[in-house]
């Protein structure tokens, strides 16, 4: 990893800093959601992202409202700190300026189905060899080695197939995708995170490698580090968490609105019984412990429900507060941007964009004491950067010709 110099680290659209991947550049060929995900909150850590489009740009660019063709919300919430590169990669000359921004680059993530990368020479066996320091990162639908390796995947097929709406099912009665795409958005975590290993690894040994994180497994893997249940100890039976699972596992309804509370440990539910003038309910044999509990969570829940509905929410905020019972209101999206909280933390921020005027954003959630991310640019215009970036290969191809005369 090597810093680079004339790289923006200070700029009008947010708070200034270097932060922990600051001098890591990124060749971002993703489109969509999970890729977007990773190399934003690459960006935010200070990382350079050159994010290559194809003619009509990502197609995210017309997925909700906007205030100009091409720049929709959805784009603009998953596309900062990026600078948009135009290439057709179907073009031999295009696809050699692609290689030669390689040349410099750190980490290059793509989101194309493997048959597709290697038609263009863009698979980690043919790059490896000419670039033995890069990072090769992709998430595709499933494990590559399997029969599955070219199959397309989508958040809400992973979601059926890694069992979110088989659990609804199990919870409600009706299958149902988890109403966020969650699956998308969570790989795009697990492959930012895997990509910031990899470079570590890469400090300390001067080798890249190839980063790999099928959608499928890894969502199968978050799910079932709780419901593997009885199947964790090699045995046929019961998949699944039954207080995760219970029906009544949901937002209580109070006086004038809804609460969200969970107790956990014996203790905690000994206050809250307590709260509830109930002492009888902490020595019932079907309450007094955690298992107990769990195999008896449909009736534990009812009783709560029951003496939750007799107050208002800010009554039961004050009384769990007291015992210090973890609490908070159910927030629909449109009460979020009036929360008193999110305000005082600054969540969401009004900036002023080029082209798009004012608009606003969700604050990076991560803090670093000593490399604090930042987020330097706005989302950029398609080709935005397109006549820029070139150009510095020019430079560099130049530079490196004068160095091999003298």
């Amino acid at each position: 990893m090597s810093q680079r110099s004339g790289e923006q680290v200070n700029g009008p659209y947010g708070a200034s800093g270097i932060g922990p991947l600051s001098g890591v550049r990124v060749l971002d060929l993703t489109i969509n959601v999970l890729g977007p995900v990773a190399t934003q909150s690459l960006g935010d850590m200070g990382a350079s992202v050159i994010k290559i489009e194809a003619p009509g740009g990502d197609p995210m660019r017309n997925n909700g409202p906007g205030r100009h063709p091409q720049m929709s919300v959805f784009f603009l919430n998953l596309n900062r700190n990026k600078k948009s590169v135009l290439l057709d990669l179907k073009q031999p000359a295009d696809r050699d300026k692609l290689f030669a921004l390689l040349e410099e680059t750190d980490v290059f993530v793509h989101s194309m189905r493997s048959n597709a990368a290697e038609r263009l020479g863009l698979n980690y066996e043919a790059l490896s060899k000419k670039y033995p320091r890069l990072i090769f990162a992709s998430a595709p639908g499933y494990n590559p080695t399997g029969p599955h390796r070219d199959r397309p995947a989508y958040d809400d097929v992973i979601q059926g197939e890694s069992g979110i709406a088989g659990m609804a099912q199990m919870s409600t009665g009706v299958p149902a995708y988890f109403p966020t795409v969650m699956a998308d958005k969570l790989c795009g975590v697990y492959l930012a995170s895997a990509i910031s290993m990899a470079l570590y690894s890469r400090e300390r040994t001067g080798v890249g490698q190839q980063v790999l994180v099928p959608m499928y497994e890894t969502m199968l893997s978050f799910n079932l580090l709780e419901h593997m249940w009885t199947g964790a100890l090699g045995e046929e039976g019961h998949l699944g968490y039954t207080r995760a699972l219970s029906v009544h596992r949901k937002p209580f309804p109070t006086l004038d609105g809804h609460i969200c509370l969970l107790a956990i440990s014996d203790d905690q539910w000994r206050r809250l019984f307590g709260v509830f003038e109930r002492p009888d309910l902490a020595a019932d044999a079907r309450f007094s412990t955690l298992l107990a509990r769990a195999e008896n969570i449909e009736l534990l829940y009812t009783i709560v429900g029951e003496h939750i509905s007799t107050r208002s929410t800010a009554a039961w905020r004050h009384l769990l507060d007291e015992v210090d019972i973890p609490n908070g209101p159910m927030n629909r999206l449109n009460d979020l941007p009036l929360d008193p909280y999110l305000k005082e933390t600054k969540f969401f921020e009004h900036y002023q964009h080029p082209s798009e005027g004012p608009l606003v954003r969700t604050a990076i959630p991560l803090h670093f004491s000593q490399t604090p991310g930042s987020i330097r640019t706005p989302p950029p215009k398609l080709g935005e950067h397109t006549e820029e970036v070139l150009r510095s290969i020019q430079v560099q191809q130049t530079s490196s010709s004068k160095k091999e005369n003298i």
